[in-house]
């Protein structure tokens, strides 16, 4: 098994490279444009097939590589039924699978963060993980406070479906800003400062009293990632 967590500095963006092995199809999760380079030349030394590339939302603080990736590899790009992305080629819906060369990705659709967000639970013999983008993040959550963000239904995402995985199942996020790379179900179920003993509506006040700045990036992002990164 192949399995890459690669991270961008400046918007502390993870990326996830995942094959059943080298010189197999592969998969790339939430690729930032400025990393580019980086990951064809990953690609490149893993004899990989690039077959999909998945953004599980319209990031806000950086600019998407999806149309650069499918224009370099001819891969596939896709993102959630309620994207508002039309270059996207392949849209997914819930529970839908995503199967290529020895690997399975199925789609939750997990709104909240944004109203289009999408989570992806990879099944790989005994053990599991699930790409939360940015609905859930490590002893954290995504802000609900644009692109039709809502506590509410962030809470739901996580603890009606996020929550009932199997507390075994791993977590990997398309964030995290304090070099956390990796938790569990288990863990955030029951040490998420934001989650863990909290009704709906505590969730709901603490989202809603952040008081977060706008991203740096974000009227530049957003436009751009609704062209899959390549808007002039």
């Amino acid at each position: 098994m192949l399995f890459r967590q690669l991270f961008d500095k400046t918007s502390s963006t993870y990326t996830y490279l995942i094959a059943s092995g080298r010189g197999r199809e592969a998969v790339i999760i939430d690729p930032v444009k400025e990393q580019l380079s980086a990951y064809l030349g990953l690609i490149e030394q893993l004899d990989l097939k690039l077959v999909r590339a998945i953004d599980t939302h319209t990031h806000a603080d950086h600019v998407t590589a999806l149309g650069d990736l499918r224009n370099q590899t001819s891969c596939i790009t896709v993102m959630g039924e309620f994207t508002k992305a039309d270059c996207v080629s392949e849209h997914v819906s819930e529970g839908d699978k995503i199967e290529l060369d020895g690997i399975q990705l199925e789609a939750i659709y997990t709104p909240g963060h944004t109203d289009e967000s999408f989570s992806f639970l990879w099944r790989q013999s005994h053990q599991q993980a699930v790409f939360t983008g940015d609905v859930l993040l490590i002893r954290g959550s995504g802000r609900t406070d644009f692109q039709g963000g809502d506590p509410r239904k962030s809470y739901d995402s996580i603890v009606n479906k996020l929550f009932q995985l199997d507390e075994d199942t791993l977590v990997y996020p398309a964030h995290d800003y304090k070099g956390m790379m990796c938790s569990s179900i288990f863990e955030e179920k029951y040490f998420n400062p934001r989650l863990a003993g909290k009704s709906e509506a505590e969730y709901a006040e603490i989202m809603n009293n952040l008081n977060l700045p706008d991203p740096k990036m974000m009227d530049v992002a957003v436009p751009a990632n609704l062209a899959c990164g390549q808007a002039n």
